[in-house]
């Protein structure tokens, strides 16, 4: 695995810290040395690591603080029916809190109105992504988005 990430890397000339991998919970635990061995090199590349839909899958702690990581992500589960199911507030909160006792930063998926988003940003949750964002669109479409938000931000002149 790290050495398709180093041929990649090669191939797009893209620095490693620009490059985020994320695995999900039962892929990392399938097989922990052999995941351990494989995150530490990539992360020894400078490839930034994350855990995604965290909470769901076979967590194991004692794992968990074995891995070279830089983010849990929330499982978009957590944040329905946040802030009125008072569990999912709880969970979230606990994972948060560990993650950033592990130096960790937090991303919450599914993030689908703005009373979420204060409730997680309330939390100390560093990062959101979800539909209040955007909704999944084409490449072309993101590309014209992005370049009216280059040309519209205040301090920027359009080229």
């Amino acid at each position: 695995m790290a050495n398709v990430v180093i041929r990649a890397l090669e191939e797009t000339r893209l620095g490693a810290e620009f490059l985020e991998l994320e695995l999900t919970e039962s892929i990392a635990m399938r097989h922990v040395e052999t995941s351990i061995e494989m995150l530490q090199q990539l992360r020894a590349m400078g490839v930034r690591l994350s855990i995604d839909d965290f909470g769901t899958g076979y967590s194991s702690l004692s794992h968990l603080q074995r891995f070279p990581l830089n983010m849990l992500k929330i499982d978009q589960s957590f944040a329905c029916d946040v802030p009125d199911n008072t569990a999912n507030v709880s969970i979230s909160r606990a994972i948060i809190s560990l993650a950033h006792s592990m130096n960790l930063t937090v991303l919450v998926e599914g993030v689908e109105s703005e009373e979420q988003l204060k409730v997680f940003c309330e939390l100390g949750c560093d990062q959101a992504q979800g539909h209040y964002f955007g909704r999944p669109m084409p490449a072309e479409e993101f590309v014209q988005r992005l370049t009216r938000i280059e040309t519209h931000t205040p301090g920027r002149r359009a080229a």
